[in-house]
C-alpha cells in the first residue's frame, strides 16, 4: 500500500510541477502581451495626433450631390 501511495504523491507532484511551468509560461506571454498593448496604443494616439494636425488644415469638403443626381 505504500508503495501505491508514494506512486500517486509522485504523480502528484510531476503534475503540480507540470502546472508551476505551464503558469510560468503564459504569465512571461501576458506580460509580453502587455508590453506589446501599451506600444501599440502610443503609436495610435501618435498617429490620431497626427491626423487632427492633418485635419486643421484640410479644407473642409463639401457634400456635393453626384453628377447623376
Amino acid at each position: 500500500m505504500t508503495d501505491t501511495i508514494d506512486q500517486r504523491v509522485d504523480a502528484l507532484e510531476m503534475h503540480i510541477a507540470h502546472q508551476d511551468q505551464s503558469i510560468e509560461d503564459m504569465n512571461a506571454v501576458i506580460l509580453a502581451q502587455g508590453e506589446e498593448i501599451e506600444r501599440l496604443t502610443r503609436r495610435l494616439n501618435k498617429l490620431m495626433g497626427r491626423v487632427g494636425d492633418l485635419e486643421e488644415f484640410m479644407p473642409a469638403l463639401e457634400a456635393k450631390k453626384p453628377p447623376h443626381w
